[in-house]
């Protein structure tokens, strides 16, 4: 089998790991590894939220903040608003 490993060689290796850390520091080991992808899982969902949030920011049309011609107060004079001052 090319690419794949056997049951033997999943034996060795565990062999070799149980000897190179001990077998009282393999589940703080296993811990610290079960908690740093928890850690990598929830900023990776996060950093893709903020993503989404942009993208959806982004893709709304712009609302002008300003007042426009149609909303502009009444000129407070008794003439017409396009009457020249004298």
């Amino acid at each position: 089998m090319t690419g794949a490993l056997s049951p033997t060689h999943w034996l060795l290796i565990l062999l070799v790991v149980l000897l190179l850390f001990g077998a009282q520091r393999l589940p703080a080991a296993a811990r610290g590894l079960g908690q740093s992808m928890r850690i990598f899982k929830a900023e990776t969902t996060a950093l893709a939220e903020e993503r989404a949030q942009e993208k959806r920011v982004d893709e709304t049309p712009a609302v002008a903040s300003g007042p426009t011609a149609a909303s502009a107060p009444a000129p407070t004079s008794g003439r017409p608003a396009n009457e020249p001052a004298a």
